[in-house]
């Protein structure tokens, strides 16, 4: 694949790029450079980290990047998620890998770290400190939001290591890019800043589209992140997100009362879901209606789908049904894996842990 194919496919992914001139340098200057996403393993996962990023991560991969996927075991013990219980974190952390295999990311093309055989090196750890000896306490905190925490939260000593921590996983990971949500940002900033001032290298950051959740838009934060954590899908909050293993009949419901208003593009949950992972998976969406309402109709882009819709030509509610239509064909190979067997068996004992914020 030549350089412009797999510009574009990156560019695809991100939705900002931090430089897209250092990124064509990169892919000009390095055969295979190296990019990674990270999750902290806490509780069930949602339709934005199972099939969104599954169409992220093999779309990077397609473009000749080597990747990395962190398990931040150690980083969603010290945010106290699943109450600090590192056993059950790393039981989560497997659980989620399955889902991914079953949903089709090319796991087998990944190189799966886990923070426990890293971050208690030496080399790890003084990195770790050299960012923190560089960097005031005032700019650590304002990366807070990195872990799910709104600017201004009150955070343990723990959680204000935390961005440190991330920022040299970077570079003892040897990564080129950074390829994370629009909600850590921040700490790819710190990096791109503090990184060249340790005798390491400026990443490239491609952050991805943070997927709404599917209730009705409520911020009133004057911070673009604080407004993003607000806006998008929560674990503690179920029926702000489709699950990877929710029935189909838990899908069709959480979707009819989504939020959805007519002739309404902007910050609509239901055409989100359209643009980011339906019409990234098939070429044409079905609605089926009546035939007093116009008929059964077909979209063969999301253009056109918005178009419709905008223009009164597609009710919300016609909309939500051929929408979860589609996501229930999506997520029914992850129900059959997880249906018997050893899957079953994880995906039980993962839903009786107890998920803490």
């Amino acid at each position: 694949m030549d350089i412009e194919k797999r510009l574009a496919l990156i560019k695809e992914v991100g939705e900002e790029i931090i430089t897209e001139e250092e990124l064509r340098t990169l892919l000009e200057t390095k055969k295979k450079p190296v990019a990674y996403d990270g999750f902290e393993p806490s509780g069930r996962m949602h339709i934005a980290q199972g099939i969104m990023r599954t169409i992220n991560v093999n779309k990077m991969i397609k473009a000749d990047v080597k990747f990395k996927m962190w398990v931040a075991d150690w980083f969603a013990w010290m945010n106290n998620k699943m109450d600090g219980d590192l056993d059950k974190i790393r039981t989560t952390g497997k659980y989620l890998i399955e889902i991914w295999k079953a949903c089709g990311m090319k796991t087998d093309k990944i190189d799966f770290v886990w923070a426990k055989d890293v971050v208690t090196k030496e080399d790890h750890w003084k990195t770790t400190i050299d960012i923190a000896r560089h960097s005031t306490v005032k700019r650590i905190m304002r990366c807070s939001q990195i872990m799910g925490r709104k600017s201004g939260e009150s955070l343990s000593a723990a959680q204000i290591i935390y961005p440190c921590m991330q920022a040299a996983d970077i570079f003892h990971l040897k990564c080129d890019i950074t390829q994370l949500g629009m909600d850590q940002r921040k700490v790819n900033m710190l990096a791109r800043e503090i990184g060249p001032k340790l005798g390491f290298w400026k990443p490239v950051v491609v952050s991805h589209h943070m997927l709404m959740g599917l209730s009705k838009p409520s911020s009133t934060s004057t911070d673009a992140v604080d407004r993003m954590l607000d806006m998008k899908m929560s674990k503690s909050k179920p029926d702000s997100a489709i699950f990877m293993t929710d029935s189909e009949k838990e899908v069709e419901r959480k979707i009819a009362k989504a939020y959805c208003p007519e002739k309404q593009a902007e910050e609509n949950p239901v055409l989100e879901y359209c643009r980011f992972i339906v019409f990234e998976r098939f070429k044409e969406m079905k609605v089926e209606r009546p035939a007093k309402f116009g008929g059964n109709v077909s979209f063969s882009g999301y253009g056109e789908l918005e178009k419709a819709f905008v223009k009164g030509e597609l009710h919300p509610a016609d909309l939500k049904k051929g929408t979860a239509s589609c996501i229930n064909q999506l997520l029914e190979p992850v129900r059959k894996h997880f249906s018997k067997g050893r899957p079953k068996k994880l995906m039980e004992e993962v839903k009786g842990f107890e998920v803490t914020r």
